[in-house]
Order: C-alpha cells, then structure tokens, then sequence
C-alpha cells in the first residue's frame, strides 16, 4: 500500500544558513524600499498561489515572452531562479521591468512575497521560503553543477503545498527535476516549456521524470496560470461552492441516502472506478486528502462538477491511471533524514548482527516507491557490519502497490540529480556509472527482493527483524491505522523493530511497543502478546498475475539455396558420394550431404550443429584428434576402424578430414563410411606392425604373443588412448598460453581501467564546471544581447538628435582630436566624415579667432567653462561656449565645443542701438522741455529744457515718480488724472493744457 498524496513533511528541508544579500525593487522604475516597511515574520504565509520560475541557458527569452503575455492582476506572486554569473552584477530586473507592469524586484533576505509582484534572486546566492518569507544565503563555494532552482522549488513545495506552481523554461543539465517533482507531491501544479526552449535539457529532464503537469509555450504558459490563478484549489480561498464542496456534499448525501454504496453520485463513482482500476479501495484514506487529489485532476481538465468528472473518466483509461498516480504520489530519496538513519546505527543494528551468523537479517520496507528507501537501508547495514567485523547475509524485502514504480526500483538505475546528496565514497561503492545515469551495484541489488503488495489486503511477512514503514499511516483514517500497526506487530519477530516516520506514533498500542527512540520514531516490540493480523480479502481488480516463462526458441535452420545448374552434380554426389559434413573454424556444421545418421546425432538438451556434440558414442575422441592434426598439418588426415556405438551394438567406421584451402573462412570436409564386414574378424601382419608403431615403446612388449582380434582391440584403445593424451596435453598447454596472455592482458587493463577512471572523474568535474559556467554565461550573453538592444536604441535618439539640431557642436578629446561633429560644425569647420581623428590643428576652420586650441586647452586644464562672442570670415557673429566633456564618473575625457549662430541678434542689437542714438539727438536738440515716462510713470530720460526750466537736476529726475519731483511740485491732480485714468486705456491726446505754478 502507498501512501496518496502529499509526501512526508519528515522529508528534511533544505539545511542552509540564513545570510543577507542586497536587494533592490523596480517597477519598471527600480526603487528602494527600507527594511522597516516589510511585515512581521510572525505574520501567517500568504494564502494566494506562489509561483516559482526555474531558467537557464536561454531562459531570458522565455521568461520575458511569458511575463509580456501573463495579466498583471493574476493575485499570484512570481519568483524567477535564473542561474546566473557569481561575479558579475544582473540587469535582469532592469530588462524585466520594461516587459510587465508588476513591480519588478531583486529579492533581500526575509522580503515578505506579495501577490502581483516578481522576485528575482540575486546572483551568488540561494534562496529558499518560510511561511511566505524569502530567505537568502550565499551561495557554497565549489558547488557543480549548482542546483538553485531545485533548493527553492522543494522549499516552496514544502511551505505552500498546493499553492505552489513550478515553471521549468530553457536551459540545460537537470536543475529543477528533483524540486518539480517535490510540488507535484505536495499537491502543486507543474509546468515545463515544449520544443520552443533554446536549450530543452531541463524541461526534458522534468518531463522525462514524469511529474509535469502542462507542456507549453511560454506564451500559453502565461494564460494557463492566469486561467488556474483564481481557482480555489491553488487560489488559498475556502474551496466552496466548487470543487472540494461538492465532492463532500455528495459524500455526505451518499453515506445518509438509501443508495449509499451505489455509487450513484459523482464522488462514490470515482471512487468506485478508481477501485475497479487499480482494486485499491481510497475510500479508506483519509477523505480531505483523496478530495483534493481529485480536485486537482478536476482543475487539469478544466471540469467543475464530481459527475462530469466521474463521466469524463469512465471514457478515460489514461486519465483514470493519472488520478491514480497522483493518489500515489512516488516522492522519495536516499537517505531521507539522515539523523534517523544514525539512530539506526547506534540503537538497531547493533542488535540485529548479534543474532547467530547463520539466520540472515530480515528487513521489510513497507511503501518502497522507486526503491530508494530500501537500497538505504541496505547500505546502511553494509556499511555497518563491515566496521564491527560481523558479516550477515540480508533479506530485505521492499514492496509498494505500484508497479510502475516497482519496474524502476528493480531496474535501480538513477538520475544525476537523484544521487546528488549521496558521498563520492558511497557513490563510488554502492553503484555503478552507466550511460550518464547511476545504476545500484549488483551485490548491492541482490540484497534486496522487491513484490507488489497491498497492506491491507495481502498477507504480511513474518519473522521480521525489522520493519520500516515511514510516512505511510499519517494519510489513513485512524480506524484503518488501528487495523494496521497489529498487522505489522505479527509481522515482527520478538525484540524485532518498527521505524515510522517523524509524524506518525504506535498511538494507543502503547502495550505491543516500546519506544527505542522517540525523537525518531523507532520501536521495539514487547515480548509475549502478538496481535492478529488485519487483512481484508484481495478485490478482483488486483489479482496478482504470474507470468511463465516463454519456452526457448528453436534454432533457425541453415536452408541451401541449390543452384539450378548445379542439379545433376547434387543429384550425382547424393546417390555416389560417402556422407559428409562441412564445418567451419568452429567445428560448426554447416551443411549436411548424405544419410550421416550413422555417424552424428542430435544432442540432447539445447539445440547445437557442433560437430563433436553431434558425434556419437566412440567417435568424438579420435574425430577431435583427426580435425585437430588436419588444421596443424592442412593435408587430409583419415581414421580407419574406429568404434562406434549405435542402438546397443557397435560399428566399425572410416572417416577422412579434408581441409579446404582456398576458402576465406578455415573449414573442413568430414567423409563418413563404413569399414567393410571383412576387416572386422582379424588384423593382418600388416596392421599390427602398424598399430606397433602408435604404441609407445613401453607398451609394445605386451602386443606380442596376442591373438589377431585380441591385439586389435588393444591397438584400438592404445590409439585411442594416445589420441587424448595428445589432445588433453595441448589442451593444458593452449590454456597455460592462455592464462598467461590473460594475466598480463588484466594487468594492462587494470592499470588502464584506473587511468581512465581517474581522467574520466577528471572529465566529468570539468564537464559540469563548463556546463555551469556556459549556463551563467549564456544568461550574460542574453543579458549584453539585452543591452547591446538598449545601445543601440540610444544611438539611434543620439544620431537623430544629432543631425537634427540647429546648432554647430564638436566634441573633441584630450589631444585635441575630433571625435564627433554636427552637420553645421562640420561647414563651420570645413569638416567631412573622414575626419574624425584627425587633430584640430589641421583643420583650417572659418573663425576670427586664432587662439582657439590655447582656448580649448585651458578649459581642459582648469576645468571651468569659457564663453565669447565670435565673427566668422564673412562677418557672421556667433556665440562661443567651450566646457569640458565629462565621462560618467565625472572624469575630464576632452572638450565639448558649441557654436550658437546670434547673428540676426547682433543685427538687432545695432539697429536698437541706433534708434536709442537718434531719439537721445532729438532729446537733446529740442527747445521745449520734455520728459519720457515709463508705463510705472517714473522718468526715463528728460531734456535740458525741462531740467533748466523746472530747476530740478538729472540726477534727482532720473528713475523718481513724475509725482515726487520737485518735492511734490508736479503732483497735480489734472496731471494725475490724465496720466491714470486716460493713459491706460491707450489713448492718445495733445494741447491737453494744465495751469500750475512751479516755485522758481
């Protein structure tokens, strides 16, 4: 049985120091904001959806297509992992903010996230979440590859549960599968960018692992959140009126009905097909869990209502098989809370290896998903007895009801990125490297018996020594788990253990256990009481089925294909020729002629055409030795009188090897016959002499004074004899040779296996250093490519500005050289494109000032600014401004020349100045008095005949009002009101006659 659902919250956490870090804040116009005005860490996590975006290499185009096309008022915080250069500092809130109008922020450590905002994490750091709060820490040195975006999204997963979203966009190597896969067991929606990704290595390897939900474009990815956003399942909000409601509506109405068990309503037939699917029955899981899940597969396929669901399944095979593994979350690792697998060192095992060397240790991993927990625990106990010198053999039987997962754990190849918190030493130990991936040790794997088992319905195992069954009982109803913890209790020998996990307890059964370590869950069992198993009989769905073993094949045959032309000598050959057989190098027959039945048979046992296991009883030894000599000497070798058995009785045959010279491959040509009746009753001298001259000299007395027959037998067997003594003696010098070729040849292989296992870890720390390193500079790249845009957008207002401006300017650096010009310059200057570089000296310029360049370098030495007023050769004036050019951190880098045309200003100028002389010579030639008044009524100006005729002088007329002059003479009121009343309103009068007497 597995656990549904959500995975253990005992998994640990990611254990980091908390640090600092810098923290900026843009929306599109980056701001600071104060640390006093973030909230309280005491305040509860946020209750809206938190997304979190993992990219790499070619991310920032993902990224900035997904944020142009996702609302601003989605209600979801966004938080992007980017893998991004340690030294160098990130334009990315800058290039984000200008594509979004969330605000745009670099994270601080402890920034509450808020919803409608995008966080980016700074470079060279890690960061993580607690109750809604970023936390920062710098991070490790040496760390490669560096896996940043799966620290935070298994945090995130760990802190938000449901509400956590995972987006996995462009990059590569495998950062972000193991944190996708920890959202999707906390309950979280997954995401990972389709065949649009620069750089699909990282969305492959989540989709690969099988925990991604959606697989879309950015673009798409954009509207499927904004789609999921206000959802009551990711959204925080009481999952009411939709969704979960319902499905606890109709469970309620269904259990009070009369049809309860009908599975009339949409909640029961789900759970009935789900039954019938998989024979597990999730109604005795906890009921919010299994709600959840199905509320989740609900909000994937855009349905709202239980019945639609439970119809949409019941035409859904590949769908009923997703609930089920959502119901069945795998999630899982080695060594999980690693203090625990130390307790079992120290408290445990020291126990289990006392027990007599000739009982092996029994082990029971209740729930073993893809078999991490199980190969752990075996490690564990290896590694153990080899430091106390106590070596037991272990049975250790690992069982989950998905068979799936079973395949894999049996398979026990692993990922990268799953081994990555194991030790160099044990990975270097307990598993081998194989295509990329890490595969368990055979030693390792045959420790540990893997069988699908459904706890509550299969019988348990018995005579256990332990049982773990960790994170499992914390998901069913407490009535189911009082079922259970008897069961396993039976399971135990006494004194045996049980380890539970952090969150799970014996509860009332305090009486069958007592505690080994409380602060990690592990248990002993008392001696005396054993409690009865619970089990429920097996639902038809789940019926085990056992596979038999496919019968061998049959050896294909070796069909002749017969030339036409070749019929008559076949024919010719089959009715005259002896029987033979051709076999190749390796005494393989290769084609059958004639009735060899006599001769050869069919082994028994597997299907084989060598010639030697064909032989029959008698033939084999001197046909062996025939063969052998006939390659040795490559001439015919032929045997006579040799004895065979056939049906109970023997024949005497011939047989001649013939090897065949001209052929490519070494084979022979193998002619049987019979020997004639005749040469069966006696030997001739002949015969003996020769059969003499095989035998050695030792053996030659005993021949003499022997019958015919008697001595032919004799012969026979001292041939035969002589015959293996030959062979068996150059088969010990051909092993010998052997032996010592493969002696040397594995003390080159050796040597050279640890070569290149040296240069291939060597191989592999620089693979993944440059695949760091090419990931952050990729991000670099897009970033300059970001900036390179920005450029050269600048250049375009600066070029725009430039030839549209209606003022002569020239930019020179400190030797005086040019360095840009404007189009009016450049005809001030007598100036052309080319010239640019080229020193002012050398350009013969239009202006009336031949000091320019002493000009220009004072202002750069004294670094003030210098203005004048200057004619050009053609009598034009212009305005002169000199000052110094200035680079961003306000050093002097040359000089900044601007020529403003005041020509016509100049000409005005004159032309004011000559009207104000020709009204001063009127002033001055006229006999009457006169004075000019400003529109506030004080004298401008007045002639001698009013200063000589009034008796006032200039000095005491000159700017006074006309009232004050004279001491008040001219205060009149006809005065008065002529110049108040009638004047502004601009009217025009003359022989307008006041009467006063002036003092004189």
């Amino acid at each position: 049985m597995k656990k549904p659902g959500k995975k253990s919250r005992g998994k640990e956490t990611p254990r980091k120091q908390k640090s600092g870090a810098r923290g900026r804040s843009s929306q599109p116009r980056v701001e600071k904001s104060p640390a006093s005005t973030e909230p309280s860490l005491k305040t509860p996590a946020p209750a809206f959806p938190i997304v979190g975006i993992g990219a790499s290499a070619g991310g920032l185009e993902a990224i900035t297509h997904l944020l142009e096309h996702l609302p601003a008022d989605t209600g979801m915080g966004f938080v992007l992992v980017q893998h991004l250069d340690p030294d160098h500092e990130s334009a990315l809130v800058q290039i984000l903010a200008r594509v979004t109008s969330m605000p745009v922020r670099e994270v601080a450590n402890d920034l509450r996230i808020a919803p409608n905002h995008v966080y980016i994490i700074p470079p060279n750091t890690d960061m993580a979440i607690a109750l809604g709060v970023l936390k920062l820490q710098r991070r490790q040195a040496g760390r490669a590859p560096h896996h940043s975006i799966d620290f935070f999204f298994q945090s995130l997963a760990q802190d938000q549960h449901e509400r956590a979203v995972g987006v996995i966009l462009s990059g590569t190597a495998s950062d972000g599968t193991l944190g996708t896969e920890a959202i999707k067991a906390e309950g979280g929606i997954t995401f990972a960018q389709d065949k649009s990704a620069r750089y699909d290595s990282m969305p492959r390897s989540a989709i690969a692992a099988g925990c991604v939900d959606f697989v879309l474009s950015p673009e798409t990815i954009a509207k499927e959140l904004a789609r999921i956003a206000r959802h009551p399942y990711v959204a925080g909000q009481p999952l009411t009126p939709t969704t979960l409601a319902p499905l606890e509506r109709e469970r309620k109405k269904g259990e009070g009905s009369a049809d309860k068990g009908t599975g009339q309503n949409g909640f029961q037939k789900i759970l009935f097909l789900l039954r019938n699917h998989s024979g597990i029955d999730f109604s005795l899981y906890k009921s919010n869990t299994v709600h959840r899940r199905i509320a989740r597969r609900m909000l994937l396929n855009k349905i709202d209502r239980p019945q639609a669901y439970a119809t949409f399944l019941r035409g859904n095979p590949k769908e009923l098989e997703a609930l089920y593994s959502d119901m069945l979350i795998n999630v899982t690792g080695f060594f999980r809370n690693p203090e625990a697998f130390e307790v079992l060192k120290e408290k445990v095992f020291p126990k289990l290896i006392l027990e007599p060397r000739d009982k092996p240790i029994r082990i029971w991993v209740l729930g073993c998903s893809t078999g991490q927990e199980a190969y752990s625990i075996a490690m564990s106990l290896v590694e153990f007895s080899e430091q106390a010198g106590h070596a037991r053999k272990l049975q250790l039987f690992a069982t989950d009801v998905n068979e799936a997962v079973l395949d894999k754990a049996r398979a026990g190849s692993y990922a990268k990125s799953f081994v990555n918190d194991l030790s160099p030493e044990r990975l270097r130990r307990f598993f081998v490297k194989e295509n990329g991936d890490y595969r368990v040790a055979k030693f390792l794997r045959e420790m540990v018996i893997f069988a699908r088992q459904n706890l509550l319905s299969d019988p348990p195992f018995s005579r256990m020594d332990l049982v773990t069954c960790r994170n499992l009982l914390i998901y069913l109803e407490q009535d189911l788990q009082r079922k259970i913890l008897p069961t396993l209790h039976y399971a135990l020998k006494p004194g045996g253990f049980l380890f539970l996990g952090e969150s799970e307890s014996i509860g009332s059964f305090a009486d069958l256990f007592e505690p080994v370590d409380k602060n990690h869950k592990i248990f002993s069992k008392k001696p005396g009481l054993t409690a009865h198993p619970h089990f429920v009989a097996r639902h038809p769905a789940e019926k085990k089925e056992i596979s038999s073993p496919k019968p061998p094949r049959a050896p294909e045959g070796f069909p002749t294909h017969i030339d036409t032309e070749r019929e008559a000598d076949r024919v010719t050959l089959s009715r005259f020729a002896p029987p033979r057989v051709l076999i190749d190098a390796q005494l393989k027959v290769l084609q059958f002629r004639g009735e060899t039945s006599l001769f050869l048979k069919p082994p028994s046992g597997n299907a084989s055409f060598d010639v030697l296991k064909m032989a029959r009883e008698g033939l084999m030894p001197p046909l062996r030795s025939a063969i052998k000599k006939a390659k040795e000497e490559n001439k015919a070798v032929r045997r006579e009188g040799v004895r065979v058995a056939q049906s109970g009785r023997s024949r005497m045959v011939n047989f001649e090897v013939v090897p065949l010279t001209h052929l490519r491959e070494r084979c022979c040509l193998i002619f049987f016959e019979e020997a004639k009746k005749g040469g069966l009753q006696a030997a001739s001298a002949s015969e003996v002499e020769q059969i003499q001259k095989v035998l050695s000299p030792h053996d030659r007395p005993r021949m003499k004074g022997r019958a015919p027959d008697e001595s032919r037998r004799v012969a026979e067997l001292e041939r035969a004899l002589a015959e293996n003594r030959d062979y068996t003696r150059s088969l010990q010098e051909q092993h010998e040779a052997a032996d010592e070729e493969l002696q040397a040849s594995n003390e080159e292989v050796t040597s050279a296996n640890e070569e290149l296992q040296s240069i291939n870890e060597e191989l592999e720390t620089s693979k993944e250093e440059l695949e760091s390193t090419n990931e952050e500079l990729t991000t670099v790249n897009d970033e300059m490519a970001n900036r390179n845009a920005e450029l050269n957008r600048t250049n375009a207002d600066l070029n725009n500005l430039h030839t549209s401006i209606n003022m002569a300017i020239v930019l020179l650096t400190r030797g005086l050289t040019i360095r840009r010009f404007t189009p009016l310059a450049g005809k001030l200057f007598n100036l052309l494109p080319g010239d640019v570089g080229r020193p002012l000296s050398n350009v013969r310029h239009n202006l009336d000032l031949p000091n320019l360049e002493q000009l220009l370098q004072e202002v750069i030495d004294t670094i003030s600014e210098r203005e004048l007023e200057v004619q050009d050769t053609e009598g034009r004036w212009y305005s002169l401004r000199v000052r110094p050019y200035l680079t961003l951190d306000n050093k002097i880098d040359g000089v900044v020349l601007v020529l403003a045309d005041i020509d016509t200003l100049k000409r005005s100028e004159r032309e004011i100045a000559a009207a104000r002389d020709y009204a001063e010579a009127i002033l001055r030639t006229t006999r009457y008095p006169l004075v000019v008044l400003t529109a506030e009524l004080r004298v401008h100006a007045a002639n001698t005949a009013f200063y000589q005729t009034f008796k006032v002088p200039p000095g005491e007329t000159n700017g006074r009002l006309i009232y004050e002059l004279g001491n008040g003479q001219w205060n009149i009121p006809k005065l008065r009101e002529l110049l108040e009343d009638i004047l502004p309103r601009n009217s025009f009068f003359d022989d307008f006659d006041v009467t006063h007497d002036f003092e004189r």
